[in-house]
C-alpha cells in the first residue's frame, strides 16, 4: 500500500504524518508537492495540517485552489481514500468534499493540548479497528477549529451517522465543558457520505507512539492500512 502525504506551502505536519506512515505503519509514503497534480499511484491521501498560505484569507481556502487539489477530488470521487488532519480537513471543507465550515475558536485564541475524543462510527475505513464509544486522548493544536454546519446538516450528519468523533471528557461525558472550540455539537470529526474522506482536528501523527504521551492516534493509520489490505 503507497501513501501520499500532500504539501502545500505553509504544511508543517508533513514530516509528522510520513513518519507515522513509515516508521511506524512501515508503510511506503512519499511526499506531493502541491502543484503536482499525478495521484493515482497512491491508495490513501493525506492532506497534513499546518497553515497553508499563511492562512490569508479563511483557513485553507488559497490552498483550496492548488493544481493538486483538482487530481485530490477526481481521487475521492472514484472512491480512493482521503485523510485531511486539522489544515487538511479546513481545505477538504473548502474543497467542498465534506460539508459544513471552520470557524474562529470561541475563545480566540489558538489551542494547543491533549483532549479526549469519543468514537461515534468505527464502521469507517479509518476506524474499524475501533469500538464505538471508545475514548481516544490525541492533541489539538488550531486556531480555527470551531466546526460550523446548519441546524439541518447537522441532523443530516447524525442521520448518515457521519460524525465520526466527538470532544468529550475521559470518562467520555459530551458536553460544552469538554468541548475546547466551540465546535457545533462536540464535532471533531466527520466523513463524507460515501465513507472514503474523513476530516478531523486532532492530530493521530501526534500520538501514533507511546512516546509522545498517547499511541491513540495509530488507530486511524492502523484501522485505515487494514482496510486498503481487505480490498
Amino acid at each position: 500500500m503507497k501513501f501520499g502525504v500532500i504539501v502545500f506551502p505553509g504544511s508543517n505536519c508533513e514530516q509528522d504524518c510520513f513518519y507515522a506512515i513509515r516508521d511506524i505503519l512501515k508503510q511506503p509514503a512519499e511526499y506531493i508537492w502541491h502543484k503536482n497534480t499525478k495521484v493515482d499511484a497512491y491508495d490513501c491521501l493525506v492532506l497534513p495540517g499546518g497553515f497553508s498560505y499563511g492562512d490569508y484569507l479563511r483557513t485553507g481556502a488559497v490552498a483550496r485552489f492548488s493544481p493538486v487539489m483538482k487530481s485530490v477530488t477526481r481521487f475521492a470521487h472514484r472512491g480512493g481514500l482521503v485523510i485531511g488532519i486539522c489544515n487538511g480537513f479546513q481545505i477538504l471543507l473548502e474543497a467542498g468534499l465534506l460539508p459544513g465550515a471552520m470557524l474562529r475558536n470561541k475563545n480566540l485564541h489558538f489551542i494547543c493540548k491533549h483532549v479526549h475524543i469519543k468514537l461515534e462510527n468505527n464502521a469507517t475505513p479509518f476506524t474499524n479497528l475501533g469500538k464505538r464509544d471508545q475514548i481516544l486522548k490525541i492533541p489539538i493544536a488550531h486556531n480555527e477549529g470551531n466546526y460550523y454546519i446548519d441546524t439541518k446538516g447537522l441532523k443530516n450528519l447524525t442521520e448518515n451517522k457521519q460524525i465520526v468523533f466527538r470532544y468529550c471528557s475521559e470518562q467520555g461525558e459530551v458536553g460544552d465543558r469538554f468541548n475546547p472550540n466551540g465546535a457545533i455539537g462536540n464535532v471533531a470529526g466527520i466523513i463524507n457520505k460515501q465513507g472514503n474522506v474523513l476530516g478531523m482536528m486532532p492530530h493521530p501523527e501526534r500520538s501514533a507512539e507511546k512516546l509522545l504521551g498517547s499511541d491513540h492516534g495509530s488507530l486511524i493509520f492502523k484501522s485505515t492500512l487494514k482496510w486498503l489490505k481487505g480490498k
